[in-house]
């Protein structure tokens, strides 16, 4: 593949990560997550899921941008 290819794929990666992280920031402070972490003491799993998957994607698109 080549390198554009590659970095393209970084780009896009990086975006998402950093979408879904601000997505589950968001959900994070939903009147619907605040009421189940009073009541189970945890997150819901839609609001773990988001965080989770934009860490991920995050992370993944920096190494692949800024791998040499």
């Amino acid at each position: 593949m080549a390198k554009k290819s590659i970095n393209k794929i970084g780009l896009v990666l990086l975006v998402a990560g950093i979408g879904l992280l601000v997505w589950g920031i968001n959900l994070y402070g939903a009147f619907g997550n605040k009421l189940a972490r009073t009541l189970t003491g945890a997150s819901t799993n839609e609001t773990m899921l988001f965080l989770i998957a934009g860490a991920i994607c995050t992370v993944l698109g920096a190494v692949i941008l800024y791998k040499k």
